[in-house]
């Protein structure tokens, strides 16, 4: 593929170990000064603190945290260590660039041995730190001195993130890409063999209906709003948009559900039939099908009336869809939980433990209103849980995002997790050799224009599986399950996704990245 940026500067990314070869062993000729920080927006004060600092010495070497060890703030670094590494190489003042694996630059500075050790002016204002000392000895072990920076400047990365983040979703992508050795090519061709794919989903079935209605006015006396209505547009939506999303995409789609015997629940069936979707639906005399009915006005929606059942199913149909996942043919079966019955702490064990030996699993717990746990799902291949479900499964309010997701993804035992964020996009989080360094990787929101967030998981959910099966590479799996997300968001209504919708997304991006 076309690398990010194509150029000279290259040549100055090192590791500590291939660029002490480089500097040699003192003493040196040329005197050798080193920097280290985050470095995740270069800004005025960091121009000002290299230009001193390589004023200092003949060698300048700017060390940055990796993305791994990055811990302040949430979602920080912002800006992912290979471009945060080219931003400095770009920059004629500073001679070499190291991604630094350890989270102190204590290792780098014992194996460069540097002559001088470049800190900001804040590390000694009001004493030295312990981890400053610490460096300071040594340094002066082998005979190396700190100098700190003039405090006339001082600019906070962090802040300018968060006042006005730069819009760098493209350059994020192409990073990653770039890193993985992944072209758009690969993206088209990934959706290519979605076709045929056979997907088994199981999960509880919503829905959803939208009411339209021209606001009159409101009552004097009470705070009662009064409305005209206009017309309802129902689309199936829980587990039943996942199974459509993936049918869409091309797969071979059973599906399998509880519903009621009424006009909703042969409504769901009616509409995957003619989506193409093969539904072995379990009708319960004893509950209606979940609908969930949103009144609009002018645009906003001003309630929402929910027609629901939670109770769990009986052993009895549990044991027909227990039945179901054991004999129908699959790739992945697909575990869509919306707490509306079909899954509990004690079905999801039966549930899971007949899916044959071979077929990937995967498992979405949603909890917009309910009490569901995506841990009840640990040991399986693949879960897409949101912030608020995280939070929820681990009983953590504080933590900020990374660490967050690397404790879930430890508890989960799952091959991969994808957390969703919202506007924000997701992290992906992936099992690797520990010598890999790219355990984890952060992708920013594709959505332009945001008009109905409603489903955006459930299409991320259904791109990403098969993506996942096609290609087996979770980098695919995440940008696919992204972009189908982002795809969803700028639609009014739960709808299939449909793969030239990807296609004319990535050719949109692509056009974005021409000026490299």
């Amino acid at each position: 593929m076309t690398r990010l940026i194509e150029g000279d500067y290259r040549r100055k990314i090192k590791t500590a170990e291939e660029l002490a070869t480089v500097l040699g062993e003192r003493p040196r000729a040329r005197k050798v000064i080193m920097c280290h920080g985050t470095f995740d927006v270069v800004h005025p004060g960091h121009l000002r603190h290299l230009m001193y600092v390589r004023s200092k010495a003949d060698v300048l070497v700017a060390s940055l945290t990796c993305d791994a060890h990055v811990t302040k703030a949430d979602i920080r670094p912002y800006v992912p260590e290979e471009l945060r590494a080219m931003n400095l190489a770009m920059l004629e003042v500073v001679d070499y660039v190291i991604i630094d694996r350890n989270p102190t630059p204590i290792e780098t500075l014992r194996v460069l041995q540097p002559d001088f050790f470049a800190k900001g002016y804040e590390y000694q204002n009001g004493g030295i730190h312990p981890k400053t000392q610490a460096e300071i000895e040594l340094l002066e072990s082998y005979g190396g001195e700190i100098i700190f920076t003039p405090g006339d400047i001082v600019y906070s990365s962090s802040e300018i993130i968060e006042k006005s983040p730069p819009q760098i979703a493209t350059e994020k992508l192409l990073t990653i890409m770039d890193a993985e050795h992944l072209s758009f090519a690969d993206l088209r061709e990934a959706l290519d063999k979605f076709t045929g794919i056979p997907v088994h989903v199981v999960g509880d079935s919503i829905v959803d209906s939208y009411t339209y209605t021209a606001l009159i006015g409101a009552n004097a006396k009470t705070p009662t709003f009064s409305v005209r209505y206009e017309n309802r547009v129902d689309f199936a939506g829980g587990a039943a948009i996942v199974a459509k999303h993936m049918r869409a995409a091309g797969a071979s789609v059973h599906f399998s559900t509880v519903l009621g015997d009424d006009a909703h629940g042969r409504f769901v069936v009616e509409d995957l039939k003619r989506a193409g979707v093969q539904c072995s639906a379990v009708i319960d005399q004893t509950r209606p099908t979940t609908n969930k009915d949103a009144f609009i006005a002018g645009g906003y929606r001003l309630l929402k009336v929910d027609r629901v059942d939670n109770r769990i199913i009986s052993d009895k149909i549990l044991g027909q869809l227990r039945t179901q996942i054991a004999e129908v043919p699959a790739a992945a079966c697909v575990l869509s939980d919306f707490r509306h019955g079909v899954f509990d702490r004690r079905t999801i064990p039966e549930l899971v433990g007949v899916i044959p030996r071979g077929v990937l699993q995967v498992a979405d717990s949603q909890v917009a209103s309910r009490w569901g746990n995506i841990l009840d799902f640990a040991g399986v291949d693949l879960i897409t849980p949101n912030e608020k479900e995280a939070r929820f499964a681990l009983g953590d309010q504080d933590s900020v995002i990374r660490p967050l997701a690397q404790e879930l993804h430890r508890r989960a035992r799952c091959r991969t997790l994808i957390l969703k964020l919202g506007a924000r996009g997701s992290i992906v989080y992936r099992q690797r050799p520990e010598e890999d360094v790219r355990g984890f990787f952060v992708l920013d929101s594709f959505a332009e224009n945001v008009v109905d967030p409603v489903g955006a998981g459930d299409a991320l959910l259904a791109y990403s599986t098969l993506a996942s099966i096609a290609t087996g590479n979770e980098v695919i799996a995440g940008i696919l399950g992204a972009m189908a997300a982002g795809i969803t968001c700028e639609r009014d209504g739960n709808m299939p996704v449909e793969p030239d919708d990807l296609r004319h997304k990535l050719s949109a991006i692509e056009r974005q990245t021409h000026y490299v």
